[in-house]
């Protein structure tokens, strides 16, 4: 598993994962190298709302569809950390730029430009994210933790949370969750 690159692919949470905070999610990698992997859980929605949140950081929000845009759990390390996975990539302060049609950024300027209807066509917002360590997500894929899917923004940004790992796992040619094995094989 040694030079495998999964920056911008779907990892689907394998079905062992029952009792894991990662059990039946959709991660989207965003970064990965051989210091390790950054990715948001993707199909994970939370009680809060994107309005409660920019209320929370004393933003006025002139976009009334900001009220139902749920915010989602993007993972458990820096929960108190806001996460936007948005396209275009498009110029702000701190952006991770995955490839050139998606970034993730982690600062106030794309909020308050999302609070005031200027910010990216398409985002999805989380707080937290998914870290491996060096080795770590290699690890874990030999361990059948996963499986791994090249992603689409389409499945990250027109469909609703529910039917993004459906989507994924569609990707692979899986059609119903129930149908994954925890078994490794060789053909």
């Amino acid at each position: 598993m040694k030079n495998v690159n999964l920056t911008h692919h779907f990892l689907i949470a394998m079905p062992a994962m029952v009792d894991s905070i990662f059990s039946k999610t959709l991660t989207y990698v965003c970064e990965h190298s051989e210091q390790g992997a950054l990715g948001i859980v993707i199909n994970r929605p939370t009680d809060m709302t994107l309005f409660s949140l920019l209320r929370q950081l004393s933003i006025s929000a002139a976009d009334s569809l900001a009220e139902s845009t749920p915010v989602l759990f993007g993972g458990p390390v820096q929960l108190d950390c806001g996460f936007v996975l948005h396209r275009p990539v498009g110029n702000w302060q701190s952006t991770l730029s995955v490839n050139q049609e998606i970034g993730l950024t982690t600062s106030m300027d794309i909020l308050k430009a999302i609070a005031n209807a200027e910010g990216p066509n398409q985002v999805l917002i989380a707080m937290g994210y998914a870290g491996w360590a060096a080795g770590q997500i290699e690890h874990e894929l030999a361990q059948n933790a996963w499986l791994t899917v090249p992603a689409t923004a389409d499945v990250i940004f027109e469909l609703p949370s529910e039917e993004r790992l459906p989507a994924a796992m569609q990707l692979l040619g899986i059609n119903d969750y129930a149908n994954l094995s925890n078994e490794v094989g060789h053909a």
